[in-house]
Order: structure tokens, then sequence, then C-alpha cells
């Protein structure tokens, strides 16, 4: 390869390399609601119930980022990215600090739920409304659950509100 080539695609792949490794915050951007892209609470209800059809049944998977296989964190970090464009982290400890803490009672479609079960240090799943969110369970993998369930009632922690909701 002649000399100037070698230094043409070095000159090309280098920004193209940086990219990658940027230090851009990974820190929640709400999804905000302007006059071009109005979107209600049963419209994001909607969007989140077609989007786990899609899902729903795949199995479990530890560290998990497709339908071979996912885990809570990764199912919440997909809904975000995927449907509203919204930058989370992928881990349930970072979802810890994203949006804004809500009370149980303020839960609208889109939130964020996160628990504390025996088992494991930390659970999130997304709260599509009348009392059911959706989440990447251990044993049954993606599904729908309601937070009324006793089991869920006991190791319920918090709420989040990663979608910027307007009045």
């Amino acid at each position: 390869m002649k000399k100037n080539t070698i230094i043409f695609l070095f000159i090309i792949i280098l920004p193209v390399l940086g990219g990658c490794s940027s230090k851009e915050s990974t820190k929640a951007q709400p999804f905000e609601k302007d006059s071009s892209q109005r979107v209600s609470n049963n419209s994001i209800r909607e969007i989140l119930l077609k989007e786990f059809q899609q899902w729903e049944g795949t199995p479990h998977k530890m560290g998990g980022n497709s339908k071979k296989g996912i885990d809570c964190s990764g199912f919440a970090h997909y809904m975000y990215v995927k449907l509203f464009n919204i930058k989370v982290p992928r881990s349930t400890r970072l979802f810890l600090k994203e949006g804004v803490k809500i009370k149980k009672s303020q839960l609208s479609p889109g939130d964020l739920v996160i628990f504390r079960p025996p088992s494991y240090p930390r659970h999130i799943g997304i709260y599509v409304g009348d009392n059911k969110f959706i989440h990447a369970s251990t044993s049954k993998g993606v599904m729908m659950s309601d937070l009324n369930n006793p089991y869920w009632l006991k190791c319920y922690y918090m709420s989040r509100r990663i979608i910027k909701k307007t009045s």
C-alpha cells in the first residue's frame, strides 16, 4: 500500500475511533414533548405495550442484550433508548439516580419502578399503567406484573421519572 493511502486511511479512521471513546455524559436526557412531538400518557403506554409484545417471553440472561436473553436493566435500557431516544445507563445501580424520584402514587406510563428483592440487590421495570409494569423476570423472562402482587409490594423500593411530563 502506498504511503499516501496509509496516511489518508489514518486521517479518516482516527476521528471515527476517537468518537467511540467519547466521554459524553450518559445521564438521562428527558424525553421532552414539544409542539412537533406531543406524546400523551396513553401514547407512551401504547408504544411500550406494542414493543413489549415483541419481547414477551424472552428468557432472562444476566448481562444479555438481545431476544436470545436479556436482564432487567438491559430491557429498561433498550426500551428508553429505542422507543424514546433517551440515553440511560445499563446497570440497575446507575438507574437509581436517573430522572427524578417520584411517589408511587404519582406513577404514569413510562416511569421506572425499582425493587429490592430478597434474592437480588435490585430489580427494575417500566410502569405501563393500571398498576402493571413490564420487566425481565429471572424466572419467566420478559413479562408483565402487577404492583399489587404481595411479592412486589414487599420489595418495592422507589419510582423514578425518566420521561419528562408536561401538564
